[in-house]
């Protein structure tokens, strides 16, 4: 088991997806649970890739995502059909953000989430978040954690807004955590 430490208090309660929002450029954002057997998941699927091959190579962080088509390909081979979830956000039929839960060991959950550079700083990040917390704690997901660069400011401050505290602060990365179960010693 992992040495992480967690909040005492849960975060949320959150949304579950599907759900949609006015952005704050005024443009209508669904946000839906992405599911690999779904009828339509070959055009999501499609969806996604363009986005991530657009993707501004200075918001990489961590090799991830990956630049070439192949590697975007096999790299979303791996979170969407791994026992994670998945959340994106449309903007129409164009895909303007994904966020995942991947599992790690011991039920621990590791959360990762990319908007794409126009879908920046209106809120979209906020809600993508929320509803992919919303869409884990639905599906028994109660321990996550994730890595930020510490001067990502925008990313640290809207992570600890959705609930998560810093756990470990050792390196150039802060490790963040939350928690999404009931309230300790009430079951």
């Amino acid at each position: 088991m992992s040495d992480r430490t967690y909040p005492d208090e849960p975060a949320g309660p959150f949304a579950e997806p599907p759900f949609s929002f006015s952005d704050g450029e005024g443009r209508e954002i669904e946000v839906r649970p992405f599911h690999a057997d779904a009828d339509r998941s070959e055009e999501e699927l499609a969806a996604l890739v363009e986005m991530y091959d657009a993707f501004d190579p200075a918001d990489r962080a961590q090799g991830i995502p990956p630049s070439r088509e192949s590697a975007i390909r096999d790299w979303l081979d791996s979170i969407l059909g791994g026992g994670g979830f998945n959340v994106i956000a449309w903007d129409g039929d164009r895909a303007a953000g994904h966020a995942t839960l991947v599992p790690d060991d011991d039920e621990v959950y590791e959360l990762a989430i990319f908007v794409l550079q126009a879908y920046q700083g209106a809120g979209i990040g906020t809600r993508l978040i929320e509803g992919l917390l919303g869409h884990g704690a639905e599906n028994g997901v109660e321990r996550v954690w994730l890595t930020v660069e510490r001067w990502n400011r925008p990313a640290v401050s809207l992570y600890e807004k959705v609930g998560f505290e810093t756990s470990d602060a050792e390196s150039f990365e802060l490790e963040m955590t939350a928690w999404l179960g009931t309230p300790r010693g009430d079951g």
